[in-house]
């Protein structure tokens, strides 16, 4: 009788452990199996839309970006440039720097008309001579209008390529001491044709103002002969009104 008890009382403590060992090792054998599940097609699928909403919301806010930038009617450009000028038929090459300024109206985001104003200021080496006259100083200036196109936007910068014509003015006796230009080897004074053309790079600062730095091409037609000059124009553009 003692004995019966005693291996009751051993068995009443030992049902307990081997529930909770069994439990642990029921636990820890599932957890395996349920981890090595495949995703279901349906769980991959709204993972997928995730990521296309993602990319929805993104590029709906770059357009929103590039409209808010782009969609202005008015720009205004105010900058220095510098020109590689020649002013004589017979003379080197001289460093012109300038001002110049333009307004364009846009007829959407990409297309517009550009109005332009500049004027270039050096001084031509025309050697030595009998007036004692060696660096006089010129200038012109001119008054041009043409298309502008960008063909690449992006919510920071743009780039555009523009065709402009118009009329040039030359100033070359100013700073003759009352020689004429010919004299001196210099062009005549003349009002002329003048072109121009380049590739504007815009940085943008915020969706209405920007940095601006342009190749320029500027020809010229002082004394019935063709002037090919190249340089650049920097500066800033302020844009305003709304399409």
């Amino acid at each position: 009788m003692y004995s019966f008890r005693r291996f009751a009382f051993v068995l009443a403590l030992a049902l307990p452990a081997v529930s909770v060992a069994w439990s642990q090792e029921s636990s820890s054998s599932s957890a395996p199996a349920a981890q090595a599940q495949p995703a279901t097609p349906a769980e991959n699928q709204g993972q997928q839309s995730v990521q296309a909403r993602i990319r929805a919301r993104r590029e709906q806010r770059r357009a929103q970006a590039i409209r808010d930038t782009y969609g202005h009617l008015y720009e205004a450009f105010v900058g220095g440039g510098y020109l590689r000028f020649k002013p004589g038929p017979n003379l080197q090459y001289a460093t012109m720097y300038s001002w110049d300024t333009a307004l364009t109206r846009y007829y959407g985001e990409k297309l517009g008309v550009t109005v332009d104003a500049r004027g270039y200021y050096g001084t031509a080496y025309v050697g030595l001579n009998e007036f004692s006259v060696t660096r006089p100083a010129i200038s012109n200036y001119g008054f041009l209008g043409g298309p502008t196109y960008r063909f690449f936007m992006r919510p920071k910068y743009s780039l555009s390529a523009r065709a402009l014509g118009g009329v040039a003015i030359g100033n070359f006796s100013g700073d003759a001491n009352g020689f004429t230009p010919a004299s001196l080897g210099l062009y005549p004074d003349s009002t002329t044709y003048a072109i121009s053309g380049g590739v504007v790079g815009e940085t943008n600062i915020s969706p209405s103002l920007s940095l601006r730095l342009s190749g320029d091409y500027y020809g010229t037609g002082f004394g019935s002969q063709m002037q090919n000059s190249v340089g650049f124009t920097y500066g800033l553009v302020y844009r305003f009104g709304r399409q």
